[in-house]
């Protein structure tokens, strides 16, 4: 069983920065492959970002490329999400996930075995 617990969350003004964090229970933390995903109001969840378990290799959403950076700490077992360059569009509240036996990163969600609580995220224009 993983545990995953989202913070950083916040209300920010357009152009601002946030910086997401998402803690980690779970000795084999360094195995998962980590994602970034986001659920606007009356939308579905979406694809954010993810990252391999070594932190080598990323892959975001389009929307979100050259402003947000996805990166993890196997040693804190932590992984983070820096966000810039903030748009109203990127309002939501933002949900870590972690996959279990994964060798390639994925954005469906449906791969993805643990979730956390969410944090909310709210850019003002």
């Amino acid at each position: 069983q993983v545990q995953l617990v989202e913070s950083g969350g916040g209300l920010v003004q357009a152009g601002g920065s946030l910086r997401l964090s998402c803690a980690a229970s779970g000795r084999t933390f360094s195995s998962y492959v980590m994602g970034w995903f986001r659920q606007a109001p009356g939308k579905e969840r979406e694809f954010v970002a993810t990252i391999s378990w070594s932190g080598a290799r990323t892959f975001y959403t389009n929307s979100v490329k050259g402003r947000f950076t996805m990166s993890r700490d196997n040693a804190k077992n932590t992984v983070y999400l820096q966000m810039n360059s903030l748009k109203p569009e990127d309002t939501a509240v933002y949900y870590c996930a972690a996959a279990l036996g994964l060798t390639d990163l994925t954005p469906r969600k449906d791969e993805y075995n643990y979730w956390g609580q969410g944090t909310q995220v709210t850019v003002s224009s």
